[in-house]
């Protein structure tokens, strides 16, 4: 009976022995295979048991049920799997956020180009309008200098708008009324205008230095009442005392008036009927 239990033992032995060196060579064929992979991770490490009952007590139920059923052995296999698992969900995590915020920062970056864009859009419309208000004044410009050279051309373009003649008995120097009224109808509508100068020509009787003198005192007269009684300014009359002479394309008459005789004649500039 004794040598029927013994034969037992060993048999039971013989196949613990058998499922222990089975198990140790497939962990070492997954980690050769792991080992040759791609990845830059180190491999899952095989259990590798300290002696044949691994921590569990040598009894007679832990031979019959180990390594098939035994809890802590399922826990020492599943445990590094669950670790890496956990590991790659981590790094599986840190990804997802790096691709998050590199889609942020791409987002940000269109937007940005988008905002430089609109941007520079608004420049170029600006310095658009800002070319077209430059051409308009350049327009103006140009138009105002051609008005200006038109009126510089006819600023020394007089005409002839009113003449009056003055007479003078002989020996005479005073205005009589008739010629005070001949130069008030024609000096007053003068007032407050501009663009006109007055011609003041003496001419007298006689010979020589005694009628140029004669003709100036004539004329000092008449400049004298227009200063006074008009307020014309003296800078607008221009005085010409000359004696018995004659004017270049008048004609005279053969036997010369005598006493004197004042003309007076009103010019007026282009620019001042233009204005």
């Amino acid at each position: 009976m004794r040598n029927v239990i013994f034969l037992g033992f060993v048999c039971l032995l013989t196949l613990a022995a058998s499922a222990q060196q089975n198990n140790n060579s497939s962990p070492d064929a997954a980690g050769a295979g792991a080992t040759a992979s791609t990845s830059d991770r180190e491999p899952l490490a095989s259990p590798r048991s300290k002696d044949f009952w691994d921590g569990d007590d040598p009894n007679l139920v832990n031979l019959i049920t180990h390594p098939f059923a035994n809890k802590k052995y399922v826990q020492r296999q599943v445990t590094p799997i669950r670790d890496r698992i956990h590991e790659l969900e981590q790094i599986t995590s840190e990804n997802s956020q790096l691709i998050k915020d590199v889609d942020t920062r791409a987002q940000q970056g269109i937007q940005l180009a988008s905002e430089k864009t609109s941007m520079a859009d608004q420049h170029a419309g600006e310095a658009s309008n800002q070319a077209q208000l430059a051409q308009t004044a350049a327009n103006e410009a140009s138009a105002r200098v051609a008005t200006a050279e038109q009126i510089v051309g006819g600023l020394d373009q007089y005409k002839g708008s009113a003449q009056a003649e003055i007479r003078f008995r002989p020996g005479q120097t005073v205005l009589s009324k008739s010629a005070k009224d001949a130069l008030d109808e024609m000096a007053e509508p003068l007032k407050d205008q501009r663009g006109f100068i007055i011609e003041v020509r003496g001419f007298s009787s006689g010979h020589g230095q005694l009628a140029i003198s004669s003709s100036q005192k004539m004329s000092e007269s008449v400049v004298r009442y227009l200063v006074l009684n008009h307020q014309i300014p003296l800078f607008r009359i221009y005085v010409t005392n000359l004696g018995n002479a004659s004017v270049a394309g008048e004609q005279t008459s053969a036997k010369p008036a005598r006493g004197g005789r004042v003309e007076v004649n009103v010019l007026k500039n282009d620019l001042s009927a233009s204005n």
